[in-house]
């Protein structure tokens, strides 16, 4: 497996501490993010996944733990917008040129307003996709939150 991603290029050349990590991605699990914390011995709520989306049909990138949903009214507004909805895999692909499963939100082709769960401010380390399916960045949510020039908000389901 390649250590050197777009994701990894980008958050090197931010200045971000992080430490790579790899599992064994398993591409028939019901929920990525959820199998990717299992192989990692790691807590759900630390694991995070990046979801392509768009509001008002502008394209955006959520980050929020692996075990929520995300709240498509939230998260246009958020935006300021009225409607969300999932990104077609083909588009998100197309878009980020990463592979589902292996989208991060570092590294990224075209740069989209990006939003991160408040929740994973509470932990002082999360994962993160690092650009490749089964490799995971370890770092500071702050961090994560700065080098993105992202907002941090509630975005998750009730």
């Amino acid at each position: 497996m390649a250590k050197t991603t777009p994701a990894t290029l980008a958050l090197r050349k931010a200045g971000v501490a992080f430490t790579l990590h790899t599992y064994d991605y398993d591409p028939d699990a019901g929920r990525v993010g959820l199998q990717a914390a299992e192989s990692l011995g790691a807590d759900p709520a630390r694991v995070l996944k990046t979801l392509m989306a768009q509001v008002d049909g502008k394209p955006v990138c959520a980050v929020l733990a692996s075990d929520q949903e995300v709240s498509m009214k939230r998260l246009a507004a958020v935006f300021g917008g009225k409607a969300a909805a999932m990104m077609k895999p083909a588009d998100a692909e197309r878009l980020t040129g990463y592979r589902v499963g292996g989208v991060s939100p570092f590294g990224q082709k075209r740069l989209v307003p990006t939003v991160v769960d408040e929740a994973a401010l509470a932990h002082d380390q999360v994962f993160v996709n690092a650009g490749q399916r089964g490799l995971q960045a370890h770092l500071a949510p702050a961090d994560l939150v700065t080098a993105l020039g992202a907002r941090a908000a509630l975005i998750t389901s009730e």
